[in-house]
């Protein structure tokens, strides 16, 4: 195996951790706003779902880095120079980084739509009385 291969490898598990923890702590702390208002302020039962997630966005995100961590030159030869290094890693770690942000953007959506679903069960349909309108 090829020492620039180990050291991608090396430079690359970092940084993918790096920003899986960065989005995860971000994301989880502002989430809990959300999961208290969809649980009515019910603080224990907001904070441990939202604990749930959080170890849930942990193993899907690293589960997905480390799968798609393998690394070779191109057509799968060894990386011989320094620019192909740079080259993979920008590609593994760019295309790292847009899937962490859509799946940020699916955690997102999924707060939303359970406030938006807590929020339809509160005030329930609104029926019109013909009779009395």
């Amino acid at each position: 195996m090829s020492n620039k291969i180990v050291l991608t490898y090396l430079i690359y598990l970092p940084v993918v951790a790096g920003l899986t923890l960065y989005v995860a702590r971000a994301l989880f702390r502002n989430g809990r706003v959300f999961m208290l208002d969809i649980f009515k302020g019910k603080v224990d039962i907001a904070d441990a779902t939202n604990r749930l997630f959080e170890v849930g966005f942990y193993l899907v995100n690293l589960g997905f880095a480390l799968r798609i961590m393998q690394v070779g030159g191109r057509y799968n030869n060894p990386l011989d120079t320094n620019q192909e290094l740079v080259e993979t890693l920008a590609g593994k770690v760019g295309g790292f980084a847009i899937y962490l942000g859509l799946m940020l953007f699916l955690n997102l959506f999924l707060f939303f739509r359970g406030r938006r679903k807590a929020r339809q069960g509160t005030h329930g349909p609104v029926v019109v009385d013909p009779v009395h309108a």
